[in-house]
């Protein structure tokens, strides 16, 4: 992995997409080393707010040296990036985390890529990356389904949502059932609750599941260790049945951890 290291970035654009989430792309050399699955560290210009945001990579374009985050608003600091315009300037380290190991998905092989609420970000830069047959299950509270057109260039799309305005009423399994699709790799992205029933209908269903924990995550660069894990093998520095999210993660193969 290439070092991580803070630089200036530049704001190319910004929109709302729904309520509450936006949409930024930044002008960064970052964008060289990123790949689907990461996520960089944003910092506020408000110095009372000390750590920096985590924020999943939600697209990468390395011609034009930029990378794309989509994020919810959720406290001061996103507050604060939600009003920056083209031509501000905004500090940010990267590129961090291991992401999806898209090898794993052979040619042949069909994959799930699942997405629930701000864990679809990350799901448009793995659909770009994975050389494989792809239905994409992703779920929203309402009908307020951002990213559903760029998703639908890379694979077919299946919606779920909570109030059943769009797609099925329900979850991502409750769509993989009413469809009945199948697959023979699942990578995801989402709050725990679903990440549970993901593993769980992997296991059942004998196929590999790869699963990105970055809800769980507070600073994103291993100071906090607000988003310790259980993991089935010993951590190696450690010696204790523990990780990292933002350090060792946040994607695990789904049999690693406790969840």
């Amino acid at each position: 992995m290439a070092q991580k290291k803070k630089v200036t970035a530049r704001v190319l654009g910004q929109k709302c997409l729904a309520e509450g989430i936006y949409d930024m792309w930044l002008k960064t050399e970052l964008a060289a080393s990123a790949s689907c699955g990461q996520f960089i560290a944003v910092y506020p210009k408000d110095k009372s707010t000390l750590l920096p945001r985590p924020i999943s990579i939600c697209e990468v374009d390395k011609e034009k040296e930029a990378l794309r985050i989509v994020y919810r608003v959720a406290g001061a600091g996103t507050t604060e990036f939600s009003t920056y315009k083209e031509g501000d300037t905004v500090e940010i380290l990267g590129i961090l985390g291991n992401g999806f190991p898209v090898e794993k998905a052979e040619k042949g092989m069909t994959a799930f890529l699942m997405g629930g609420g701000i864990g679809v970000p990350p799901i448009l830069e793995l659909a770009k990356e994975l050389d494989c047959r792809k239905q994409i299950v992703v779920g929203y509270r309402d009908a307020g389904c951002f990213l559903k057109e760029d998703l639908e260039k890379y694979g077919e799309v299946f919606i779920a949502t909570e109030d059943g305005s769009v797609g099925t009423k329900g979850n991502v399994m409750d769509a993989i059932r009413e469809n009945a699709l199948k697959a023979d790799i699942i990578y995801a992205c989402g709050p725990m609750p679903m990440l549970r029933a993901i593993k769980a209908y992997a296991k059942e269903a004998g196929i590999p599941a790869y699963i990105s924990l970055e809800e769980r995550m507070a600073c994103g660069v291993g100071a906090c260790l607000g988003c310790v894990c259980k993991t089935k093998e010993v951590d190696h520095h450690s010696h204790v049945h523990n990780a990292r999210i933002c350090t060792d993660g946040p994607v695990f193969e789904a049999e690693e951890v406790d969840i």
